[in-house]
C-alpha cells in the first residue's frame, strides 16, 4: 500500500485555497489517495510550519487556527503524526498565552519523558512542565 506525506505547501494550498490551480491539485491528490484507500500523512513539522503560515501570511487569528487544526484532527482520512500531541498542544494553545510552537514543544518533551522544558520565554514558562530560567548576570 502506498502512503503519501504532505509537504507544508500542499497542506496550506489545500486549506487556504489561495492559489486555485495548486489548491485543486492538492485536493485531487488527497481525494484520489483516499478513494484508493491510501492514507495521507501529515508530519508535526508540517503542522508547525502551517501554523506559522496561517498566522503570519494569511493573518488568521488564534481561534481560526485552532478550528482549522481541529478539523484536520477530526478527519478520519489523515494520519497526523503524534496526533495526541497535537490535541494536547491545541488545548494548551487555546487556554494559554504561549505561542503554538511552545505548546507543541512542551507537549512533545513531556510525552518523550522529559522532566521539564527549559526556557527564557516568560509566556512559554506559563505552560505546565515548562521552567523559566533566570537571566544570567555577568
Amino acid at each position: 500500500m502506498k502512503m503519501y506525506g504532505l509537504d507544508t505547501n500542499v497542506l496550506v494550498r489545500f486549506l487556504l485555497k489561495d492559489d486555485p490551480d495548486q489548491a485543486e491539485c492538492a485536493k485531487k491528490i488527497i481525494d484520489d489517495a483516499l478513494i484508493a484507500g491510501e492514507p495521507v500523512a501529515v508530519a508535526l513539522l508540517a503542522i508547525l510550519e502551517t501554523e506559522w503560515v496561517l498566522r503570519s501570511c494569511a493573518k488568521l487569528g488564534k481561534k481560526s487556527i485552532i478550528t482549522t487544526f481541529r478539523m484536520l484532527l477530526e478527519s478520519r482520512d489523515l494520519r497526523i503524526e503524534h496526533e495526541e500531541s497535537l490535541e494536547e498542544a491545541l488545548y494548551l494553545y487555546e487556554n494559554n498565552s504561549a505561542d503554538f510552537a511552545d505548546c507543541l514543544m512542551a507537549t512533545r518533551y513531556k510525552r518523550s519523558g522529559c522532566t521539564a522544558m527549559l526556557t527564557f520565554d516568560r509566556k512559554a514558562a506559563t505552560l505546565p512542565g515548562v521552567l523559566l530560567l533566570p537571566p544570567r548576570t555577568i
